[in-house]
């Protein structure tokens, strides 16, 4: 018999029906007179049910079917009798696909995330874990439906670059050249003529620049693809590779930008409110009670827009009144994560998007304002993560982004296609990037970016 889902079958109402579903158990009650199975498929954070007659089922079969053992239930769907589920399923037969022995990491007790990142390859069969890969999934689904609805095209910048957009240096090298054996010049340069590329190339840490390119002939892109930095950092906040979305837009303003990355939030938000109810409902009562209240609340309130210089006086006034931060508030610097959270959690208690920042802590590409000390930046600031969002309005004048580049001494030599975009029919633009595990990390709960993707990449960490 064709398998049915267990999401389909919790929702099947009519008695008697008779369907065949597959999944991993959760636990096995036993018991002289019945056996219960909690199956679980991963298609929803609902186990369903399978009641079992010992007399009609093999009894050394019955023994093997353990926590975390795959088998296939066929039986008919019944009214069920216990509180919390609609339908249970009385089987009539049984077939085992896989036994689990005692020592299956996964067992149904507490388990620490840190001892469940030790398992990355079994932690995703636990409630939790299922939970956020299926908010992940829900999540990319939003973010292509809003892009596709507002007329972005999907733009696939390239993984392997010979530019470093954030010019920090961070990035992983990528070369067919002997490790053991480089060919050097007399200053001891490493020479690339016979790399596969021809020249020193790394892995992106960010698809702006390229995505520029298509804004500046299309109009407005959104790309949606892995990016890596090779950033020795060990923080819950940090991975090696994650997942970055960046729109840009031509012919956008500042206002424009802030209401684009509002917009577009939100809609993710109230998308998974709408389509992750049951997940939500899981995460809120294990994981962060305050879960569902949060995600409301950003739905429902305008964010506040709070120029740079004007945040940092409420900063000062907060260490004049009092407050404790671990690094010191002053004009010129880039804002801690504590600094973030509380201007958003203390003291407007909802998401900030914080403008004009100083253009000497900002990349070399954002517009510069009038007064040549602050750019058109933009950082959206969220309860529990600080940084979710950052954007600018671009630079388009030729000579002024030239003289940027100039004044940081950035290496431009194999940048010149991206100053073609200022000297061929140039125009205003701008966009953000966000990223994506940021994102899960927010409308989940989870407190380690670590536990929002499926095999996390960190420093001394590169496991199945």
């Amino acid at each position: 018999m064709k398998r049915t889902k267990v999401i389909d079958a919790l929702r099947l109402k009519g008695e008697g029906q008779t369907v065949t579903v597959s999944g991993w158990v959760r636990t096995h009650r036993s018991s002289k007179a019945v056996d219960f199975i909690a199956l679980n498929d991963g298609s929803t954070i609902n186990n369903i049910q399978v009641v079992v007659d010992p007399a009609c089922v093999d009894a050394d079969l019955l023994k093997q079917i353990t926590t975390g053992a795959c088998i296939s239930a066929t039986g008919s769907l019944v009214e069920s009798p216990a509180s919390g589920q609609a339908v249970e399923l009385q089987c009539k037969e049984i077939t085992l696909y896989g036994t689990c022995p005692s020592d299956y990491p996964m067992q149904k007790k507490g388990q620490t995330f840190e001892y469940m990142r030790q398992h990355a390859h079994l932690r995703l069969r636990t409630n939790t874990f299922g939970c956020v890969m299926r908010i992940r999934h829900n999540m990319a689904i939003a973010i292509h439906r809003y892009f596709h609805e507002h007329g972005f095209v999907y733009f696939h910048t390239p993984l392997i670059t010979a530019s470093d957009c954030e010019g920090a240096g961070q990035m992983f090298q990528v070369t067919t050249k002997n490790l053991y054996d480089l060919k050097k010049d007399q200053d001891g340069r490493i020479i690339y003529d016979d790399d596969f590329f021809g020249k020193q190339t790394s892995l992106t840490v960010s698809g702006q620049l390229e995505g520029e390119l298509g804004a500046t002939a299309l109009g407005a892109i959104y790309t949606f693809g892995p990016t890596f930095r090779a950033e020795n950092s060990n923080t819950p906040r940090h991975l090696a590779e994650f997942w970055m979305i960046e729109p840009e837009v031509a012919f956008i303003d500042l206002n424009d930008l802030m209401d684009l990355e509002e917009d577009f939030i939100k809609y993710c938000v109230q998308w998974a409110l709408d389509n992750c109810a049951d997940d939500l409902a899981f995460l809120n009562k294990m994981v962060d009670k305050t879960l569902l209240e949060r995600l409301n609340s950003v739905v429902k309130e305008s964010f506040v827009r709070l120029p740079y210089t004007e945040g940092i006086k409420i900063l000062e006034q907060a260490v004049a009144a009092g407050h404790k931060f671990e690094f010191p508030v002053e004009w010129g610097m880039d804002l801690a994560s504590e600094h973030e959270r509380y201007l958003v959690e203390q003291h407007f208690k909802r998401p900030v998007i914080m403008t004009d920042y100083p253009k000497d802590i900002k990349a070399f590409y954002m517009k510069i304002n009038d007064d040549d000390r602050t750019v058109q930046g933009t950082d959206v600031l969220f309860p529990q993560i600080g940084e979710i969002i950052g954007g600018s309005v671009r630079e388009e004048s030729h000579d002024k982004l030239i003289a940027e580049i100039n004044r940081r001494n950035i290496p431009m030599k194999d940048m010149w296609w991206y100053l073609d975009t200022r000297k061929y029919g140039t125009c205003p633009h701008g966009g953000f990037g966000l990223g994506f595990e940021r994102l899960i990390l927010f409308v989940t709960g989870m407190q380690n970016i670590r536990d929002v993707i499926p095999f996390p990449r960190t420093p001394k960490s590169a496991e199945f």
